[in-house]
């Protein structure tokens, strides 16, 4: 099947569009968060691959999360568009904190003009009772979304990225905020060391099976800030070619459920710190190169999904 926008998968801009009626920009906040990897509640060092801004690479500048979204509305020009804006919770785990001091920060961004949601990116054992009721309350007043890092479903990849949780708690994060009707985002990790092409497809299959909304394909970043860089530097892995990660994202397209909104297909280091791959900095042609290779190898979104 081919979309509206032209592409054989079901885009994040083409399911915007049919949910807002319009262009719609996620600005990236940095609401000063910590993580349980980090605090010493779970560990110190994060996890292996997280920069030490912990994912925040890109949150818009400012002190309040007002400031950040009105800066983040004059980065880009929209040839004449008028867009509507996701305040897009990015940087550590969004959820982690009081739900006194979570309920203040998510309604002064929902308070902002032309806000028409607000996306929580957030781990899936920092996702308390009360937390998901307040999540709940504030769906009714804007659009909610909460984006997973499960990255893998592999045993020993979970221990080697230093996760921190087992695969049931996802599971018990995806079923309760279903129950309450709020989208769920599933962040997918592609060329973790050690895992194969089969690894990576089962990590996809495992997806299927839940009431998810979207999914995020992330190209493995090597940064110098994190600790992955130190295990890369000692030969213990290497990262992905573009053909692997081309045909490696083509397949998980394939066997992707249809429904499931991809919401990247690669991502993007901080090029100031990205140690490895280095074509990955030149994102049209990543992208360019996987539209490509979908037309000819005539796939589509779901083509290899199996109920």
């Amino acid at each position: 099947m081919i979309y509206s926008d032209g592409i054989p998968y079901y885009s994040l801009n083409n399911y915007y569009r049919q949910k807002f009626g319009k262009k719609t920009v996620k600005i990236s906040l940095d609401a000063g968060f910590t993580c349980p990897n980090r605090d010493g509640t779970l560990d110190t060092r994060g996890c292996i691959f997280c920069s030490k801004k912990g994912s925040g690479d890109f949150a818009a500048k400012g002190n309040s999360i007002i400031e950040q979204i009105a800066y983040g509305k004059k980065q880009k020009k929209w040839q004449g568009q008028s867009p509507c804006y996701i305040a897009y919770f990015q940087a550590f785990t969004n959820t982690y904190a009081p739900v006194t001091v979570l309920k203040q920060l998510y309604e002064q961004a929902i308070c902002c003009d032309d806000i028409v949601g607000i996306s929580i990116a957030t781990r899936p054992d920092c996702l308390e009772e009360d937390v998901i009721c307040l999540l709940s309350e504030m769906s009714n007043k804007t659009d909610v979304c909460v984006e997973l890092g499960l990255q893998t479903i592999k045993q020993s990849s979970i221990e080697l990225i230093r996760r921190g949780y087992q695969n049931d708690v996802f599971e018990r994060a995806v079923r309760e905020l279903s129950k309450r009707n709020i989208d769920v985002v599933v962040h997918v990790i592609l060329g973790l060391p050690h895992e194969t092409k089969k690894d990576m497809i089962d990590t996809i299959q495992y997806i299927n099976q839940f009431d998810v909304n979207g999914v995020k394909l992330q190209l493995l970043h090597v940064l110098s800030d994190s600790d992955l860089a130190q295990y890369y530097k000692e030969g213990n892995f290497e990262t992905l070619c573009l053909e692997n990660y081309v045909d490696i994202v083509c397949d998980c397209i394939e066997y992707m459920r249809p429904d499931i909104v991809i919401h990247r297909l690669t991502g993007d280091g901080d090029e100031k710190n990205l140690i490895a791959p280095l074509w990955s900095k030149n994102k049209r042609l990543v992208l360019n190169t996987i539209h490509k290779t979908l037309k000819q190898r005539n796939a589509f979104q779901g083509k290899k999904y199996i109920k």
